[in-house]
């Protein structure tokens, strides 16, 4: 669903919505069906101090996580840009290292050269897949890859404060007060850009449509899991979507990479999910 979001984006992005625009919309729905859960359910709303605190914090981090990668969507094909996201493991290694004092483990560490080669093969870096050179291919993607690294340092945190700080709190409350937060930034940034940017033809349209569902049913049920299964071990799992972004991109949108660069991000997704499989 995650994957299938993102390239539902790319559709609605190819046909003139805004990226604070699919935001705002995404996280709208997703609010407005959690209201209806909690109203049907009759889930306490009610807030520890100490959550009351952290929530915010990890709503405006989400915020702009959402709203960086869905910019590197718009400027990368999407599996790269998905791909580029997803060193987002070696950011809650860092972030767990930083805020709780939680030793690195020597197999993250090993883990580390191995991905960030991976990553390098997939975007080539070097520009000799595409025949451009170095500087012509950064050229070409570094707008795209700085947003999608800025996600996933963001993403990162969020994780890390949701395992730690949130945990304890109802999964669907926790996610309805963040979809909330997102909503609330995205129409922020919308009122600095004069207003939303809607798509101009009826493919477009579809494609908003199709990101709020399937965005709104993947975050919830990953958000509602993750202090169940562990933040390394569902980044792990999490890590197969550029898998299926890629397969996706490539029967929709026509987008397809060099052999090399598959080759890449396989390396990526593998390295993360043995990294993420590792005995407890």
């Amino acid at each position: 669903m995650m994957g299938a979001n993102h390239v539902a984006a790319r559709v609605a992005f190819n046909h003139g919505a805004s990226v604070a625009t699919a935001v705002a919309c995404r996280s709208s729905a997703t609010v407005l069906v959690l209201a209806a859960v909690l109203l049907l359910w009759r889930v306490p709303l009610k807030l520890q101090p100490h959550h009351a605190r952290v929530l915010p914090l990890i709503g405006l981090l989400i915020g702009v996580q959402s709203l960086c990668l869905y910019a590197a969507v718009a400027r990368l094909p999407v599996a790269l840009a998905l791909l580029a996201f997803n060193c987002f493991p070696l950011w809650i290694s860092l972030w767990s290292r930083l805020l709780y004092r939680q030793r690195t483990e020597p197999r993250a560490l090993r883990a580390m050269p191995v991905l960030l080669l991976g990553l390098g093969l997939a975007l080539d870096v070097t520009g000799a897949a595409s025949g451009l050179g170095a500087a012509g291919q950064w050229a070409q993607i570094g707008a795209g890859v700085a947003f999608a690294l800025a996600a996933a340092a963001t993403f990162g945190l969020a994780l890390v404060l949701t395992q730690h700080e949130a945990g304890g709190l109802d999964g669907r409350v926790r996610t309805f007060t963040t979809m909330a937060l997102v909503a609330l930034l995205a129409g922020a940034v919308l009122a600095t850009q004069g207003g939303p940017r809607w798509p101009t033809a009826a493919p477009g349209w579809w494609g908003l449509a199709a990101l709020s569902l399937l965005y709104g049913t993947a975050f919830t049920v990953m958000f509602t899991v993750l202090p169940r299964l562990g933040v390394v071990g569902n980044s792990a799992i999490m890590n197969v979507e550029p898998v299926f972004a890629l397969v996706l991109a490539w029967a929709l949108l026509g987008q397809a990479i060099a052999p090399v660069q598959v080759v890449g991000a396989l390396l990526v997704v593998g390295t993360v999910i043995w990294l993420g499989t590792r005995r407890r």
